[in-house]
């Protein structure tokens, strides 16, 4: 459990960075991402999920 909520404490690091450091590019992306089909999104999703697992998976090992 300590290790998951360190890992969200760095997913709200990084997306705090962001916001702060280019909001105008983030209101683009989020603009982005709502024109984007659901279809697209979901796949982006399932991608990137099987990405985080993986590097988990690397960095456990």
């Amino acid at each position: 459990m300590i290790d998951f909520l360190a890992a969200l404490g760095l997913v709200f690091v990084i997306e705090g960075l962001v916001f702060a450091a280019f909001p105008a590019h983030a209101k683009r992306a989020m603009l982005s991402v709502l024109e984007t089909p659901e279809a697209t999104l979901r796949v982006i999703g399932i991608g990137s999920a099987a990405i985080g697992i993986l590097l988990v998976w690397l960095a456990r090992s």
